[in-house]
């Protein structure tokens, strides 16, 4: 007769017993192939990881073991926008696409742009006025909008330097301590960036935002450092009570 499922499911609460009670070094090593042959080979390798490495030096040991993995390096607060970010920059049509990248050059080379510029601030201000006789079919500006003196103005500058049609892409913390580079002004809601953009004009595609509780007691710690992800610590599930960062996609009018 066919063993049933409850009975596979006894049998193997039976040789767990035996494992454990079992008090013979030469039995433990016999039996452990057969007890650990259920378990995949990942889920066996992200056992003994957590088993046998401190987690501190998790991080980078997988920085060492995947040196090309783009989250190996990554924020655990950024993971989530990042990749909503990058798969929207992606369906746009980046070859015939001249771009401008403002306080920052995360996006160069990550995407086959026709043209790729950087500006820094303070060599340029955004706030102060559009890049002259220039216009782009994509801005950037991650982690920046917080730090400008007045981000209405920002907005509406960047909205200047877009061609008709041009994609805004933006995103800023929320949840997120006090980080002065040189001074930390601002936050947003979904809500609060919606109206930021569309007061300058924009029409918003989306806006989005993540964060959790875990997240943000791991990065309420003085200085300013913030937790590298550890895909076998940390969740990446979303409380949307509790935003850390906040992102949006908006466009100019194509009438323009």
């Amino acid at each position: 007769m066919p063993h049933s499922k409850r009975s596979n499911y006894n049998d193997r609460n039976f040789q767990l017993l035996l494992f454990r009670r079992s008090s013979e070094p030469d039995d433990l090593v016999t039996g452990l192939p057969t007890f650990l042959q259920p378990l995949s080979r990942e889920a066996l390798v992200r056992f003994l990881k957590k088993a046998l490495i401190p987690a501190r030096y998790r991080p980078r040991l997988r920085r060492w073991l995947r040196p090309n993995d783009p989250e190996s390096n990554v924020h655990w607060c950024r993971v989530v926008m990042n990749r909503d970010i990058e798969r929207f920059i992606r369906s746009l049509d980046c070859s015939h696409i001249d771009a401008l990248e403002i306080s920052g050059a995360g996006s160069q080379g990550r995407y086959n742009f026709r043209s790729y510029r950087t500006v820094q601030y303070p060599d340029y201000d955004v706030c102060r006025e559009p890049l002259r006789r220039e216009q782009f079919d994509l801005i950037i500006a991650e982690q920046v909008f917080e730090h400008v003196l007045r981000p209405d103005r920002a907005a509406a500058n960047v909205y200047d330097m877009l061609r008709s049609g041009g994609v805004f892409v933006i995103s800023t913390p929320f949840l997120l301590k006090v980080h002065g580079a040189p001074l930390d002004l601002c936050r947003w809601t979904e809500h609060g960036m919606r109206q930021l953009l569309e007061t300058a004009g924009f029409t918003v595609i989306n806006t989005a935002s993540w964060g959790n509780r875990e997240c943000l007691s791991a990065d309420m710690t003085p200085g300013l450092d913030w937790t590298l992800y550890d895909p076998l610590r940390h969740s990446l599930i979303n409380e949307p009570q509790f935003p850390i960062v906040v992102w949006a996609f908006a466009e100019k009018r194509k009438s323009e």
